[in-house]
């Protein structure tokens, strides 16, 4: 990129050019050229803003991921503070309600699992959820209060779920015990049978906000592993099993560890899960591929893809609004860690859905295509919410779309052999 072109950019600030810029800062990072690299930096700051339009917005926060980055590869030459800015607060369980609810980034999957589970459990008296989530237990008030209109009375319910989480927003200010007392007091309130269980209970030195502020994402995996097993997870045969994987399974190592067969821990424990004979396998993640080694391939990626969550948001808060700065601030955690991270410390690794689908086939799991019952819903759902928002089918899979660019898909999955 000459010097016209930088200027171009700083008229124009139109999405492609501020993409260029930090390609341009990422391939001077990656050749070691500094003086390059705060050129370019210069030029980024005084066109990216945290309340501009939506590419400034996102530019921000690469730059700053950027900045984090360099101060790490060359701390004395770059002479910045690259110290992670994001603080990261607590949120009520009101609060991450009104989260939740903001775009439909984590209803759509909310909406589309239930009604696959719903399905499936269908007519049986009793069932159990095992449930990995990054949104602390939001999604099950709406399937409780279903079960309790089935026709044929409720089910007695029984959710199980880790006691560690990826350490991403949102964070939640009450414990994860306080969550599964909430959902009894709730489940009686709509009498349906409630039982909460949480396994896995490592100690953890580092508190989950802590951990965010310092930018060294872990948790207890190798342990959690240690349980996916009927008699740890006290599997009972008179039950109809649900595994829920909800924006979870980006966050497990893809990286081959010493296992005898070569598989990645991300494959051991989908083989695990399907070694468990569920009911269904319900799997709602994000539709990018961020796994590259490359920066500047990553960025890119990046780029295109977490514009959506910006430009959704322009469509209705305001620039100085609270909490889109808030949930922008989620989205900056997430760009740091893609960006300013390698190895084990970047836990970002999603892949797409056609990648993440050969897994599941390679374990030996076969896909269910969603009802029309359960699409007329996602609909319904969608229409809640701005009018560039939509869902398109992919074989069968369900696609959630912002202006026709995908950004989170659901599919569902049953053992081989398992199918109705």
């Amino acid at each position: 990129m000459n010097s016209q072109e930088i200027l171009l950019c700083l008229r124009s600030l139109d999405g492609g050019c501020l993409e260029k810029l930090l390609l341009h800062c990422a391939s001077a990072l990656e050749s070691n050229d500094v003086t390059l690299a705060q050129q370019v930096m210069w030029v980024l700051n005084n066109v990216a803003s945290s309340v501009g339009d939506p590419n400034q917005r996102l530019t921000s926060w690469f730059l700053r991921a950027l900045i984090s980055r360099a101060s790490r590869v060359c701390p004395t030459a770059m002479n910045i503070d690259g110290s992670s800015t994001i603080q990261r607060r607590l949120m009520s369980v009101t609060e991450l309600a009104g989260y939740v609810d903001l775009i439909p980034w984590h209803r759509f999957g909310f909406c589309a699992s239930n009604s696959a589970i719903l399905k499936a459990i269908q007519g049986f008296p009793r069932v159990h959820i095992l449930d990995f989530s990054i949104t602390h237990c939001m999604q099950w008030p709406t399937l409780i209060d279903a079960l309790s209109k089935r026709p044929e009375g409720p089910p007695t319910l029984r959710i199980t779920v880790p006691s560690s989480r990826p350490p991403v927003p949102p964070l939640l200010n009450v414990s994860t015990e306080e969550v599964g007392l909430r959902l009894g007091n709730f489940a009686k309130s709509r009498d349906v049978p409630f039982e909460f269980h949480v396994f896995d209970k490592s100690p953890s030195s580092t508190a989950p906000d802590e951990i965010l502020c310092k930018g060294t994402p872990s948790f207890h995996f190798d342990s959690l592993l240690g349980h996916l097993n009927p008699s740890m997870l006290n599997l009972r045969d008179d039950e109809a099993l649900v595994i829920n994987c909800q924006h979870w399974l980006h966050y497990l190592y893809d990286e081959k560890k010493g296992s005898p067969q070569g598989a990645s821990l991300r494959d051991i424990f989908i083989n695990r899960i399907k070694a468990l004979n569920p009911r269904i396998i319900v799997v709602v993640d994000e539709d990018s591929d961020l796994s590259a080694s490359s920066l500047t391939s990553r960025i890119t990626t990046c780029f295109n893809y977490l514009w959506i969550p910006f430009d959704a948001l322009e469509t209705f808060l305001p620039k100085d609004s609270s909490q889109r700065i808030e949930y922008e601030s989620d989205i900056g955690h997430k760009i740091e860690n893609i960006i300013s991270y390698e190895g084990f410390q970047r836990i970002e690794r999603l892949e797409s859905c056609i990648k993440l689908s050969q897994r599941w086939k390679n374990a030996g799991c076969t896909s269910i295509p969603f009802s029309e019952e359960t699409v007329k819903e996602v609909r319904t759902l969608l229409d809640e919410h701005a009018g560039g928002w939509g869902m398109k089918r992919e074989g069968d899979m369900l696609v959630l779309t912002w202006k026709g660019h995908n950004s989170v898909f659901a599919t569902t999955w049953v053992p081989n052999g398992l199918e109705d």
